[in-house]
């Protein structure tokens, strides 16, 4: 646990994010979990522990700086990426995280349980069917291109709510795809360490 600890706070210094000691442990807490749980249900396709410090934990933690106040819901959260990681570093962030898996969202009520995160609601379902009043911001790590994003989780956002993508490549071909009454806002690289390849997070609004 302790090189765990070592590692996520290496990690952490190049991202200039400071956490205090109760968040490094929620955080270590829900990797364990993660590891745990992997082993019996395959809720990822990482299996080496010290790399799902940087490739779930630390690529979840990468958006921070752009993540504002206020409702925001994960679409296709998986084991819950990158809505927990969020929801322990921003108590005040009313995070909602959405996914069809039942065995994926199962282990989430029990990390929500387990860590006490009482900002934390999770919802098993399909994006289009979800009826919830408008969120602030709509965040995706790994669920579909952007057009489909937008399309199938468009009615979830207020009129000044924005859609944040992340992304490995810079998406040219999806970006000219990005349906009418949208507009990208803003693109920033991410800088994930000892990930290889690039990441990448689009911010989209209504036109």
């Amino acid at each position: 646990m302790s090189d765990y600890r070592d590692l996520l706070q290496r990690y952490l210094k190049p991202l200039n994010i400071e956490l205090d000691d109760s968040k490094i442990e929620q955080l270590l807490a829900y990797h364990q979990m993660l590891v745990k749980w992997n082993r019996a249900y395959n809720l990822t396709a990482v299996r080496d522990p010290a790399q799902m410090i940087s490739r779930h934990l630390i690529d979840s933690l990468s958006v921070l700086p752009w993540i504002g106040s206020g409702r925001l819901l994960d679409v296709g959260s998986g084991p819950g990426l990158p809505g927990i990681p969020l929801a322990i570093c921003r108590p005040d962030l009313e995070v909602t995280t959405l996914d069809s898996n039942g065995k994926k969202t199962r282990f989430q009520v029990q990390v929500k349980a387990e860590l006490g995160l009482d900002n934390l609601t999770v919802i098993n379902g399909r994006v289009e069917a979800v009826v919830a009043e408008p969120f602030d911001q709509v965040i995706s790590r790994a669920f579909a291109s952007i057009a489909d994003m937008l399309e199938l989780s468009g009615h979830l956002a207020g009129e000044q709510g924005v859609f944040l993508a992340m992304k490995g490549l810079y998406p040219e071909a999806e970006i000219e795809q990005i349906p009418a009454g949208f507009v990208l806002r803003e693109s920033h690289r991410l800088q994930v360490p000892d990930t290889e390849g690039e990441r990448h997070l689009l911010i989209l609004g209504r036109a």
